[in-house]
């Protein structure tokens, strides 16, 4: 915390968050908790007065609460201008950095933020930057760009760079406790930094000898990631072709040790989407290339999950097929609209491939999901959803679960199977069925099959 030159009093630390999308808020959300002052800054007007009035658009589980909490007590506040810039502490960069179709990160976002920012920075602050970037960014075009503004020495204000590593649908929570990685354009920054860290949320820190190593780490994370959802993907086709399930296989192979851990393989799904997943692979592909270092697993690994919108679609087809439906005359009701379980994110949601392929294979499609915003589905998937799970199931012959979410596990199978068309295709996508439950699903008329089950 701030103290003081005069009194030696200790004063609220006072922070400016740029960007105010899932991580920004969500940082904003977790300083003030801690009592900090902090300004979300965002050039989206209406986001900014939303938050204003104490309201958050995010459907991440228990942040609109903290946000009302938080705006009532005047320790979370937002703005569109930069000049707040002025009177605090530190400022972290959240800015989007989407890539463009070959995989080159597209810095608008960056740059423009940065150049705003730079007239407004004074001597003493810490500037931290969380929006994913390529290798060398930090120190390249951010410091630069925040120079022009005057302040040209690492002992005039610290630049650090410090990656996102969120998950949404728990995104508060791990905010709070999470390890945060720690890498300054110089060891000053990085100390900075990593004082800040611990003060101000109380978590561990790891640093890292550089900014670069810092932003390599959060490549590395979802490049591993994606890459082992590709393999538990291809598992799932592989132990199809068996007639065997893969999470019997998952569940035994995860008990070895290795290393300093254990075999960790992940669930197979519908694919992998979100802002991250999708793009951060991409981002170390194209930085590898132009270093000359053909990266072969990203390319390996995008491809395999790209494909499984595809092939969850082949799979509905062929059941409902051997159930003697008529895909003309059969609906499949997609229960689960988001990129993964637990979130309301439609953002590059791997089941709208699923939906586009049965929809031009003939079948009808509906789509209900009580965690997504209909308004985002009708504009991503081009019609709306249904207003009810009622509505929704109604003379369905499949339920195609395909995202896992908590109120999809607690539904009472029993009264579903008097709403849907006899027979009925029970399509775990995301469910992750236990044998107990898959027996139920058995013995109440439905009809089973999953990805790799």
């Amino acid at each position: 915390m701030p103290i003081d030159p005069v009194s030696g009093r200790v004063s609220a630390l006072k922070a400016a968050v740029i960007g105010a999308g899932y991580v920004g808020t969500c940082l904003a959300v977790a300083l003030a908790e801690r009592g900090a002052e902090v300004v979300a800054i965002d050039s989206d007007e209406s986001l900014v007065a939303d938050l204003r009035a104490g309201r958050c658009r995010l459907p991440e589980p228990g942040l609109a609460a903290a946000v009302a909490d938080l705006s009532a007590t005047g320790r979370l506040t937002a703005s569109s201008s930069y000049e707040v810039v002025a009177g605090v502490d530190v400022v972290l960069v959240t800015v989007g950095t989407p890539t463009d179709p070959r995989g080159e990160m597209v810095a608008d976002q960056l740059v423009a933020a940065c150049e705003q920012l730079s007239g407004y920075l004074r001597a003493g602050q810490l500037v931290i930057v969380k929006s994913t970037v390529s290798p060398g960014t930090t120190r390249t075009l951010v410091a630069p760009l925040l120079e022009r503004g005057g302040l040209v020495r690492e002992c005039d204000f610290w630049l650090a760079f410090c990656p996102e590593r969120l998950a949404e649908g728990a995104a508060l929570a791990q905010v709070r406790s999470l390890p945060v990685v720690v890498g300054g354009v110089g060891p000053r920054s990085a100390a900075a930094a990593e004082r800040f860290w611990r003060s101000s949320l109380g978590v561990e820190v790891h640093q890292v000898p550089s900014a670069e190593a810092a932003e390599v780490v959060k490549l590395a994370t979802n490049w591993w990631i994606d890459a082992n959802v590709a393999v538990a993907n291809e598992l799932a086709r592989y132990c199809s072709a068996l007639d065997v399930d893969v999470l019997d296989v998952t569940g035994a192979a995860n008990t070895l040790p290795k290393g300093s851990s254990m075999v960790n393989l992940l669930m197979p799904g519908v694919g992998v989407g979100g802002s991250c997943l999708t793009k951060d692979p991409w981002m170390a592909w194209r930085d590898g290339r132009s270093r000359g270092v053909p990266l072969r697993t990203v390319e390996t690994a995008r491809a395999v999950n790209d494909d499984m919108p595809r092939y969850t679609a082949s799979l509905i087809a062929d059941e409902l097929l051997k159930l003697g439906l008529d895909r003309s005359d059969t609906t499949v009701t997609v229960l689960g609209a988001a990129f993964k379980s637990d979130t309301g994110d439609v953002r590059n949601t791997p089941v709208l491939g699923v939906v586009a392929a049965l929809r031009e294979a003939g079948f009808q499609v509906r789509i209900f999901d009580p965690l997504a915003d209909p308004a985002q589905i009708e504009a991503r998937f081009g019609f709306a959803p249904a207003a009810s799970l009622t509505e929704a199931v109604a003379g369905a012959g499949c339920l195609a679960f395909l995202a896992g979410h908590r109120q999809f596990h607690d539904l009472d199978l029993s009264t579903l199977v008097t709403q849907v068309h006899r027979p009925c295709l029970f399509f775990d996508g995301r469910m992750h069925l236990t044998p107990t439950r898959i027996r139920e699903v058995l013995r109440l008329g439905f009809a089973y099959r999953g990805i790799g089950r």
